[in-house]
């Protein structure tokens, strides 16, 4: 989950499983105490890492499939390509289908962003065999959400690999690396590389097709880990864009001053929508619709006025700000007095008492203080407890050390890439591209996520040109669209043509 804020942030029988169907036995389990201490601290390394894992059988139904799977969760040790240096001991979580051959099934490599974010959000939130039924947005049900089993997995499509950043969950450098070393755009991105090379030789996936699927600081890696991936010589059939910060130096949310908000408008009428104050009403089902409205309002009038604006701090009359207005229900006052509006102010003015969600503005909160995110601080709690007994008691993976849901990684965070201060990973994609033109890209957004926004992200894509191998979807929700189970249902059928059309 959460992108980077650079100021504020921050069960064994069971049925097929192969491809012709047949049972297939499970593998017996195999439990693991891992008796090693794991740092998230800048300077934490670790001397003797291990590459044990716990082994556990599961089944879960999907699709009206009874699937039989392999969980692996333990470390693998990321060496240096070139010179094959153990740099890091990476933690990681792996789904892999019984009875299909290794060699040709297609693998996913998922991570959440931060920076210093564990993967614990896409884990057990989005497309793995279990999931945490947070039922977004509500905030009526009862916590610590349910670990239930998937229906929405895409396990029946590819094996799953879920691995945590360093210093985040339990991995850390390997001495005489420290943590430090991999917190910088670069270096996190090749780690990450390197990561993959070994668990695709650990486990001999190199005809296997892979994929990537980053959320929000996730897909700036993503972008980057393409392009080494491609320069290396590993071949990606396909990345997934998951909320998207390509560019932060064009998302006004991660910037002090001096950045236009244009790309925001279409995420304040998506939420200006849901509390059906826009004039005329958009219900959920006229979101498409509403979105190609606010795509030409923004490209016709909110974006040549800002520019504007910023030029002669000349604001439109009352009589065009009404458009905006209408389309958010922010009153012409506030337009008035914040017409280069930020998420942060339109979090709180948009519904005067309240303070919306940052990462799904559907979820609102009274008497909270001004920098308080009822999307976020609602269901944290339940992930971290959630995955620590589902490690322990399902998974039986055990350890003394704490698990880094979020560190502190940020705070020493080297943005730098490029030659710019800010990342800019669109070049980066479009070289991925370049190297390797069967490249497909699918970028999913949320309409209500006032952190990545959508209309941001069609905005950077679009310097790609118009490529058949860029397919973009939204739909309604937040940051992490996957927690709504209407939106998990049709953004896993998208998923179902996005690896058909890769494979291909």
């Amino acid at each position: 989950m959460k992108a980077a804020l650079l100021l504020a942030l921050a069960g064994c029988g069971g049925g097929g499983g192969g491809g012709d169907g047949a049972p297939v036995t499970p593998p017996p389990t195999v439990a693991f105490t891992d008796p090693l201490v794991y740092s998230n601290a800048q300077g934490g390394s670790i001397v003797d890492a291990n590459e044990n894992s716990s082994v556990t059988p599961g089944t879960v139904t999907v699709a009206g499939q009874a699937l039989s799977y392999t969980a692996t969760a333990g470390h693998l040790i990321a060496r240096r390509l070139g010179t094959d240096a153990p740099d890091a001991t990476m933690f990681y979580v792996a789904y892999t289908l019984n009875g299909s051959n290794p060699a040709t099934r297609p693998v996913t490599f998922f991570y959440n962003g931060g920076p210093g974010s564990a993967t614990v959000w896409l884990h057990m939130g989005s497309f793995g065999p279990k999931r945490l039924d947070a039922k977004a947005p509500r905030t009526d049900v009862p916590v610590p959400f349910p670990l239930v089993d998937n229906a929405e997995s895409i396990l029946d499509l590819t094996d799953l690999v879920f691995v945590d950043a360093v210093g985040a969950g339990y991995s850390t450098a390997v001495a005489p690396n420290t943590n430090r070393n991999f917190w910088g755009v670069d270096s996190d991105a090749a780690v990450f590389r390197d990561f993959i090379r070994r668990y695709v030789s650990v486990n001999n996936r190199g005809a296997s097709p892979k994929f990537l699927f980053g959320e929000s600081y996730g897909t700036t890696r993503s972008a980057v880990l393409a392009r080494l991936m491609e320069s290396a010589g590993i071949r990606l059939s396909g990345v997934v864009l998951q909320s998207s910060v390509l560019n932060y130096n064009s998302n006004c949310g991660l910037r002090e001053s001096g950045q236009g908000c244009a790309g925001f408008l279409g995420t304040y009428g998506a939420v200006g929508a849901w509390f059906q104050m826009t004039s005329p009403p958009v219900n959920v089902a006229g979101l498409g619709t509403f979105a190609q409205e606010l795509r030409g309002l923004t490209d016709n009038f909110y974006g040549p006025a800002i520019s504007t604006f910023f030029a002669t701090r000349a604001i439109p009359d009352p009589a065009n700000l009404q458009v905006l207005t209408n389309a958010t229900g922010i009153t012409v006052a506030r337009w008035q007095a914040n017409f280069n509006m930020g998420p942060d102010t339109f979090r709180q003015v948009l519904r005067p008492g309240e303070i919306l969600g940052r990462y799904d503005a559907r979820m609102s909160a009274t008497n909270v203080p001004a920098g308080y995110d009822i999307s976020s601080a609602f269901i944290d709690s339940s992930f971290a407890s959630g995955l620590s007994g589902y490690l322990t008691n399902t998974l039986r993976f055990t350890t003394p050390s704490s698990y880094t849901t979020l560190g502190n990684a940020i705070n020493f965070w080297n943005f730098t890439h490029d030659g710019l201060s800010l990342p800019d990973a669109v070049p980066d994609l479009a070289t991925a591209m370049t190297l390797n033109p069967r490249l497909k890209v699918l970028a999913v957004s949320g309409y209500h996520d006032l952190a990545t926004p959508w209309f941001v992200t069609e905005r950077d894509l679009q310097r790609l040109g118009a490529n058949p191998n860029i397919l973009v979807r939204n739909y309604s929700g937040g940051h992490m669209t996957y927690l709504d189970d209407a939106t998990r249902a049709a953004q896993r059928a998208d998923l179902v043509e996005f690896y058909r059309s890769a494979l291909q």
